[in-house]
């Protein structure tokens, strides 16, 4: 296997992208819940010189400026079938619009699931790239995110539909 990764600052601050092979695994802010040891992100990758992970950054730098709404790269995330079916269910939210873990808990077997939903939200590694800072809780609050709720509120303004448009995420 061939795992590498790169770093790159932002307005939300430094922001690690890991490949391994021939797809996108993991995004992960410098204090993230959940982040895996800095060891299993292999080599940082230089300048130029991982097409992947330059297509990666480019797009990401290109969402962050508002100049892309979706993303178009190779993505694998390791996960059990039950996070699967919630991050399957994530990765169809819409930039602009927000579900709450209570919907996507009926989605996948019962509202009774809505916990269960919020630990596979929150354990899903691609994070951005997969919109897991569009899921919200019930009443629209902004509950957990892996990256922190301020990156979650950013991100949320960003996707924000212009004034003249009608409704908004909050």
């Amino acid at each position: 296997m061939n795992t590498r990764h790169v770093v790159i600052e932002t307005h939300l601050g430094p922001i690690t992208i890991v490949a391994r092979d021939e797809a996108i695994t993991g995004l992960y802010f410098g204090q993230h819940v959940r982040r895996p040891r800095q060891e299993t992100f292999g080599p940082e990758a230089g300048d130029a010189t991982d097409p992947l992970l330059n297509e990666a950054v480019r797009q990401l730098c290109d969402y962050l400026a508002g100049r892309r709404r979706q993303f178009d790269l190779p993505l694998a995330a390791e996960g059990d079938s039950f996070q699967h079916a919630v991050w399957d269910i994530v990765k169809s939210i819409q930039c602009g619009d927000t579900t709450t873990y209570g919907r996507i808990a009926e989605q996948v077997g019962g509202r009774g699931l809505a916990q269960q939903v919020g630990q596979a939200v929150g354990a899903y590694p691609l994070c951005i790239f997969v919109p897991c800072h569009r899921v919200v809780g019930s009443a629209g609050a902004l509950t957990g995110y892996a990256g922190g709720l301020k990156r979650k509120q950013a991100l949320l303004e960003l996707e924000e539909p212009p004034a003249g448009d009608a409704g908004g995420l909050f």
